[in-house]
């Protein structure tokens, strides 16, 4: 005589009833990578999904890709990301919009972007078609170019550095200097 195992065969219709927010094991809310999330369930159809004003504010800017701390990554092109926060080590080649260097952040290569913001080092070949930001904290070394830049007290600029690129490289005479040594410089903005 056979028996039945009491998992396999016909399922009870209240085994599988959705859970209610605030369960024990489906808590309502869920938190992945700063963005919080509420489900609601109504017989297991329908799902709200709220998010913070400031997580939707920074998806709307497009892809963002974030290399966390103590992560390494070596030997790639990264493309068709909008925004690259470094906290880690990167080396690579890429083109894109924004790059965030945290303090703690280095990016070995080269990188054609609109807006840099560097807080920690940067080695390479840096193309910034709009604005340049170094921070106090911020190195950037090797063949620079930029529209603009913006250096706060004790950031360092360094290397073959040439200005005027960008929207500004239609005026006629655009700045362009050669440093072997490090420049620090400060701006009041």
């Amino acid at each position: 005589m056979a028996v039945q195992n009491p998992f396999f065969g016909k399922r009870d219709s209240d085994v599988l009833q959705p859970r209610q927010p605030g369960s024990v094991l489906g808590g309502g809310t869920s938190s992945v990578g700063g963005a919080s999330s509420t489900t609601s369930s109504s017989a297991g159809h329908a799902a709200v999904v709220t998010k913070p004003a400031s997580s939707a504010a920074s998806e709307s800017a497009g892809s963002k890709l974030t290399v966390g701390p103590n992560i390494k990554l070596k030997g790639v092109e990264i493309t068709d990301c909008d925004t690259l926060v470094v906290e880690g080590t990167v080396e690579a080649t890429m083109d894109s919009r924004v790059i965030q260097i945290a303090e703690q952040g280095a990016f070995r290569g080269s990188a054609e972007i609109d807006i840099a913001e560097i807080h920690g080092e940067f080695d390479g070949t840096l193309t910034v078609r709009d604005k340049l930001v170094i921070y106090s904290t911020g190195k950037v070394s090797g063949k620079i170019r930029y529209g603009k830049v913006v250096i706060e007290e004790g950031g360092q600029l360094s290397g073959e550095i040439e200005a005027g690129i960008g929207s500004s490289s239609s005026r006629s005479g655009s700045a362009s200097s050669s440093s072997s040594s490090s420049t620090t410089a400060a701006t009041a903005s």
